[in-house]
């Protein structure tokens, strides 16, 4: 099947009169309770299960391997190759499937805020919840006579088409992959929503740098004097919640290009982790989840219909989808400057990392190949409890280019604007994960506020032997003890082998690293 034919089979299907497309909200909320794939919670939102894949699946993630692209792409462990005659024939199947269908959803928006490198988007869907949370998650048009663009990518999805693996090729019923040839992202085997913000995410991690932009797993803000922040990290170190902050306008909470003009979201919505959410912790998110919210797998009193954040029986990987309109500080369109400060966030599940460090250059980029973090339970399908892991550039599951593709253009970028960059652990203290405890939110507020205002540039610090890191002494609103992992702990000597046994995982993960300058290498600390 060429892609001719493919492209013939996807406009004939969008011509069948089971098209619903871009619906609007309060449509798409009545067909979810009408077809009984959600329901209503007492503020409004929609509330849904994903079934048993309630977390992103990495192992049946592919990449077509496809000549225009075949060159450029970092193939391995995460960019898995997948056949372009497999991927047609699976395609054709998945068309066929969907033409069968009562009723099927599309939504026509945009990725990539900044007009000048915004891509036009097309998602189809089974569910109308799923489409709901692309009509959130994604940029939505301004007008009706843009809904009529043609799309440069579309996303097929069909949750309840089960692929055979031995017939297909893939992993298991499961699979998410991507032709950049065809511009078709194909979805099917798991209901979890987030497999397609991901996969748009990945487009745009391989067309972004090959414009000179830097695309960026994270989270952006600015303040009254127009100060741009960035808080890089995986899912549930923070980067949501701590760019959530009322003195601050957001940019967006996970997904950015960094452009010679500045800063750009690369969506329109936000989707926060909402395990133990509360009110007077996270008001912005609290409150943000309303009518035409998606809550994904938080449990609910159906009498009441209120919702019960601190239930994790169904996973921690609690979510709520909303757009970001939903928030009354934020910058609307998502677009500003060069970024003053940089934050790295680590969920440290040995707690041995400081709960802030100001990084030299060197560090920065040793720090941003490395990303460091703890995978959180339920972020992953077969992730129970937090594990100790690698992620390059804190977004490897999303990077098709080579690593050092996007380090180098951040390393570039510090200099040019003479950036800030600061490390915080938002994961343990005072002991391991099941010894110690989690890092207060309010400790860590106070630490990004003052790395943020510029008290910390100058700040008196205190080196640490292990890992290198430059701790300050004293930061408002957190006491002293906290601020020195050594302190925190009970035994001294049970925090240095910890310690020493996280350097030495550092240093064996840096290995893969081998044509970086020995500058950076040695920039990890004396034991990495």
């Amino acid at each position: 099947m060429s892609t001719v034919d493919m492209s013939i089979e996807l406009s004939e299907l969008l011509k069948l009169q089971t098209i619903q497309q871009n619906l609007s909200v309060p449509q798409l909320v009545e067909r979810v309770l009408q077809r009984s794939e959600g329901t209503l919670t007492s503020t409004g939102a929609v509330r849904v299960e994903t079934g048993k894949y309630t977390g992103r699946s990495p192992e049946d993630k592919f990449i077509v391997e496809e000549e225009a692209t075949k060159h450029l792409i970092d193939w391995g462990k995460v960019n898995k190759p997948f056949s372009a005659e497999k991927f047609d024939s699976l395609y054709k199947k998945v068309l066929a499937y969907l033409k069968e269908k009562d009723e099927l959803f599309v939504f026509n928006g945009y990725a990539g805020a900044d007009v000048k490198y915004t891509l036009p988007i097309r998602v189809i869907n089974e569910y109308a919840w799923h489409n709901l949370f692309a009509h959130q998650l994604f940029i939505r048009p301004t007008d009706n006579n843009e809904t009529s663009q043609s799309a440069e990518f579309t996303i097929v999805s069909a949750p309840n088409f089960k692929a055979d693996p031995v017939v297909d090729g893939t992993n298991s019923e499961t699979f998410i992959i991507i032709s950049f040839e065809r511009k078709v992202i194909l979805i099917g085997g798991t209901e979890y929503a987030g497999e397609m913000k991901k996969s748009i995410f990945s487009v745009m991690n391989f067309l972004l740098p090959q414009q000179d932009i830097l695309s960026m797993h994270c989270s952006a803000n600015v303040g009254n004097e127009g100060d741009v922040a960035l808080f890089f990290g995986l899912s549930g170190t923070g980067k949501t919640t701590l760019s959530a902050d009322a003195n601050r306008r957001l940019i967006g909470d996970d997904e950015h290009g960094w452009s010679n003009s500045g800063v750009f979201n690369v969506e329109g919505g936000c989707y926060a982790k909402c395990i133990n959410l509360s009110e007077e912790k996270e008001p912005q998110i609290f409150n943000s989840i309303r009518f035409g919210a998606v809550l994904e797998n938080v449990t609910i009193d159906y009498d009441t219909r209120l919702a019960d954040y601190d239930d994790n029986s169904l996973t921690e990987n609690t979510r709520a989808a909303y757009p970001l309109q939903a928030m009354d500080n934020i910058v609307d369109p998502s677009v500003a400057g060069h970024p003053t400060a940089i934050v790295f966030l680590t969920a440290d599940a040995f707690g041995v990392l400081p709960p802030i460090s100001r990084l030299t250059k060197e560090q920065a980029m040793y720090h941003f190949l490395s990303g460091y973090t703890s995978k959180l339970a339920g972020t992953e399908r077969g992730v129970t409890s937090p594990e100790a892991t690698f992620s390059t550039c804190f977004g490897a599951p999303f990077l098709p280019l080579p690593a050092t593709t996007y380090a180098e253009m951040l390393g570039k970028k510090i200099d040019e604007h003479n950036v800030s960059v600061y490390l915080v652990n938002t994961g343990w203290t005072g002991g391991e994960y099941g010894v110690g405890e989690r890092m207060k939110l309010r400790y860590t507020r106070a630490m990004v506020q003052a790395a943020l205002e510029g008290e910390l540039d100058s700040a008196e610090t205190v080196k640490d032997s292990i890992f290198g890191l430059e701790i300050p002494i004293h930061v408002p609103g957190v006491p002293d003890e906290v601020l020195q992992p050594a302190k925190a702990w009970a035994d001294g000597a049970e925090y240095e082998v910890k310690a020493k046994e996280l350097a030495s995982k550092f240093k064996e993960n840096f290995k893969k690293f081998s044509n970086v300058p020995s500058i950076i290498k040695d920039a990890g600390g004396p034991l990495t």
